[in-house]
């Protein structure tokens, strides 16, 4: 059974200048292992928190992607001997979860009465 998960790939910064030889072959990893890729959103250039492999900037791109967890841990095998990449993290998706863009302000404010 396939679960969702929001995979985040942090891409050394010399590389924004062609994105597309890395993002496939992110991309090739997660199809190559069964995953199927929902969305891609490219954040772009950002200042880290603290250096990276030397590194003050990573370029952010976040996956939606559908794949068997077994073979998510192979997924983030791979991520780890990527050269492209600096960091990733693989969360599973909560789908119970509240959508970003309901407030809890409505809910608070009527228990109060």
């Amino acid at each position: 059974m396939e679960k969702l998960y929001e995979l985040t790939v942090l891409l050394h910064p010399d590389l924004e200048i062609d994105l597309e030889k890395p993002l496939a072959k992110v991309e090739k990893i997660i199809t190559d292992n069964g995953g199927k890729i929902a969305a891609t959103d490219n954040w772009g250039k950002k200042r880290l928190a603290y250096a990276i492999k030397k590194q003050d900037f990573a370029v952010y791109v976040l996956f939606e992607v559908a794949v068997a967890p077994a073979n998510a841990s192979k997924i983030q095998g791979l991520l780890n001997i990527t050269d492209e990449v600096l960091r990733y993290l693989m969360v599973e998706k909560d789908l119970k979860a509240p959508a970003a863009g309901e407030s809890k302000s409505e809910d608070e404010g009527s228990s109060e009465e």
